[in-house]
């Protein structure tokens, strides 16, 4: 557990920062709402068995489609989102980028024989990119922390933003603290006169060893030139959402977890309905749901979860968009959506 790639523990001035937050409580963070990661008790030992018999629909039977976009051109006055599969996306808005949770080394795990990315999924590589304004982190777990994309991306960013602790593996790895802000739930940073991020609560944890809660998740609230994104990393479906729509009075887009869910973890991450209700509670104009196809991390079918959505975004009447990883997605524009992931 000492290799670099499972990073560092808080400790110094920014272990003491974090015993003063509020959501810190008894050695750990804990989520607002009571939150069991195992409440039906089920073994690792059943875990892993039933792992390992995950049907073959967990992987596309062909290579994922996928766009190819020049990153360093995107022109638009408008917020336009590029999804790379999974939690990564960029966000381009009247040149300023901000990068989310991104993975590009090919797989979510600290070994390489779990956590492949599909065929197709990973097309777009460290070197595609523009210098990055703001690469914001959800959460320290590997398939939105990922050392070797940190490593490689690093001199491209000009400023980190994380939840509290987070920095701590960032600055293991060689980035320098000038760069790294820390946030807890409820901070707001000031960007530009036109720009701010607050990090708002989450319904999840943190860990990439045995030791898990030791660092803070959040999601996020951009404004940005005019536009309210809501960014939700991960999170199992609580009353902050409902609570973060009246605060903020509802958004243009919500990015929202969709998929890796599974009845022995309930509370941890939101099941297809749930992140349509979310979006509802957030009074979201536009859902896009992201945290699927790139990555096997449950049991369902690759692309169940995005049929599931689709399903209950139409009889709530929820508007959603699913580009194709790499499709730009501008806000305010006419989206023609495809079912793209229509096959096994």
């Amino acid at each position: 557990m000492n290799t670099r790639i499972f990073g560092k523990r808080p400790s110094g001035d920014r272990l003491i920062r974090i015993t003063k937050s509020s959501n810190y409580k008894e050695g750990q963070f804990q989520n607002i709402e009571p939150t069991s990661l195992n409440p039906n008790k089920v073994s690792m030992f059943k875990l892993l068995r039933d792992f390992s018999k995950k049907s073959k629909t967990v992987v596309p039977g062909k290579e994922i489609p996928c766009l190819k976009v020049d990153l360093k051109n995107l022109p638009s006055d408008k917020p336009t989102i590029i999804w790379f599969g999974h939690s990564s996306y960029l966000i381009s808005s009247k040149g300023f980028k901000l990068l989310v949770d991104p993975v590009f080394s090919g797989n979510a795990s600290p070994v390489n024989f779990f956590g492949k990315a599909f065929k197709g999924s990973d097309n777009y590589k460290v070197e595609d990119f523009p210098d990055i304004d703001i690469l914001l982190i959800t959460h320290d777990h590997y398939d939105h922390l990922d050392f070797k994309t940190i490593s490689k991306i690093g001199a491209k960013v000009k400023k980190i933003i994380t939840p509290l602790g987070v920095g701590a593996h960032l600055e293991h790895w060689g980035l320098t603290k000038d760069k790294l802000v820390e946030l807890d739930w409820w901070d707001t940073l000031l960007i530009h006169s036109t720009i701010e991020i607050t990090a708002t609560p989450a319904r999840h944890f943190s860990g990439r060893g045995f030791i898990r809660a030791k660092t803070l998740w959040a999601s996020f609230v951009l404004k940005i030139h005019g536009y309210k994104i809501f960014i939700g990393g991960d999170s199992g479906y609580d009353s902050q959402f409902k609570r973060i729509g009246t605060i903020f009075k509802g958004f243009d887009l919500a990015l929202l977890e969709c998929g890796q869910y599974g009845e022995n973890w309930p509370f941890i991450h939101m099941l297809p309905e749930e992140t349509v209700k979310a979006a509802k509670d957030l009074n979201a104009s536009v859902l896009f749901p992201v945290h699927w196809a790139k990555f096997v991390l449950a049991n369902h079918a690759w692309n169940e979860p995005i049929k599931r959505l689709a399903i209950a975004a139409k009889s709530t009447k929820q508007c959603f968009v699913s580009p194709m990883i790499g499709q730009a997605y501008t806000i305010g524009e006419e989206h023609q959506q495809v079912d793209w992931w229509d096959f096994e």
